[in-house]
């Protein structure tokens, strides 16, 4: 399925609602070291990789911030999207033995889960009674032991309850292992989900690109190129998908660029990206031991993937891995999402990051007016509540 004939994308042809001459000048009157690309993103023009490498290479913050709200601005104005989602991680049992991950046990390990449908179905219960949900985030380990029919079970329990309610789950990498473990293909597993009330696949997996980084990070995972053919999979099932970058740990700038160049390539061809994720490394509890990032990286990945990747129409921001506060100053550098209320979010609180305590969901749209920024309740599709 090509998504770009759906009449629900306008954003694909979208023109600036205000004049970009005035609003850059206001912002940053000199546009710094960028004011030849000034041109090429008024104009609509691909970034190329050269212009990607020079923005991570600049210091010059405001003026990068400037061009990527420039950017946000032209799609989506004031307006800025999140979700009341509910994080289920069905087990932290996983085959795969990621360098940065925390959250994942070995088979016999202390401390390992399976959820069983029936108890997926009681919290999903339980929580609706205090939230109004829109939308159910779920992803987990490879569990070597766990089947098609219980992803199936799980999914139907979830629909069972609450019809409405949109169903993002399953990364690549585990649309992958199940695959292999029922011998069928990418394309019949993704069918077969998707009749069970899948409604859409989020970004985890992707992880880096680069070959030789990944090898590093992730070897036991499927290569990028894999990834990369799953998701178009999905698409031409008519099955939305995210795209993620964890960035932060031993990549480098061209592999930044060059991993949001390849998902830029592909959504040419599918349109089905609704939303870049890029994900902040975090070092806490895993192999490779990096230092982290600093705000100001945080800032240009996110700045600079808005920029690089303007046919993809979403950047969202992941802030239980930045904190609330650096992704209310990304509503400044380009990103149009900020994620969601993330209840029971379980594999960065791993590494001892805590969610919001939000009571309310008006405790998180004060945030978003806290920037100037106007909320819009809406799933991963878009779709926008009133």
């Amino acid at each position: 399925m090509n998504f770009s004939a759906k009449s629900n994308q306008p954003w694909a042809k979208r023109k600036a609602s205000l004049n970009g001459d005035k609003f850059l000048n206001m912002v940053s009157p000199s546009y710094g070291s960028f004011g030849d690309l000034h041109d090429k993103i008024l104009s609509g023009e691909l970034l190329e990789r050269e212009d990607g490498l020079r923005l991570y290479e600049s210091d010059d913050l405001f003026s990068l911030g400037a061009l990527a709200r420039f950017v946000k601005e032209r799609l989506h104005g004031k307006k800025v999207f999140y979700a009341a989602n509910l994080h289920i991680n069905y087990t932290n049992i996983c085959a795969s033995n990621c360098a940065f991950c925390s959250f994942s046990r070995f088979p016999g390990d202390t401390g390992t889960y399976l959820l069983s449908p029936e108890e997926i179905g009681a919290k999903l219960q339980s929580v609706l009674k205090k939230w109004p949900l829109n939308e159910i985030h779920m992803v987990g380990g490879h569990h070597p032991e766990v089947g098609l029919d219980y992803y199936l079970k799980v999914l139907k329990m979830i629909r069972q309850i609450s019809p409405a309610l949109f169903i993002k789950a399953f990364a690549a990498p585990e649309i992958d292992f199940i695959s292999k473990k029922e011998g069928i293909s990418w394309r019949e597993t993704l069918r077969r989900l998707q009749e069970a009330g899948l409604n859409s696949l989020p970004g985890g997996g992707a992880e880096i690109f680069s070959p030789g980084v990944r090898n590093k990070i992730c070897p036991d995972k499927i290569s990028g190129e894999e990834w990369l053919q799953i998701h178009e999979t999905a698409h031409d099932l008519g099955l939305p998908t995210n795209a993620t970058m964890l960035y932060g740990h031993i990549e480098k700038p061209e592999d930044r660029v060059d991993h949001v160049l390849r998902l830029r390539e592909l959504q040419e061809k599918t349109h089905g990206f609704f939303a870049f994720v890029p994900l902040a490394y975090q070092n806490q509890g895993d192999k490779l031991n990096q230092k982290e990032c600093g705000g100001i990286l945080d800032l240009k990945v996110h700045a600079v993937s808005r920029l690089l990747l303007t046919n993809i129409p979403h950047l969202k921001i992941h802030w239980v891995g930045t904190g609330l506060k650096l992704a209310q100053a990304a509503l400044s550098f380009g990103v149009d999402d900020f994620g969601g209320i993330h209840l029971e979010e379980k594999i960065f609180s791993e590494k001892g990051r805590e969610n919001g305590g939000f009571e309310s969901l008006e405790e998180f749209e004060f945030l978003i007016r806290q920037a100037g920024c106007e909320p819009c309740l809406a799933n991963s599709a878009y779709g926008v509540v009133e």
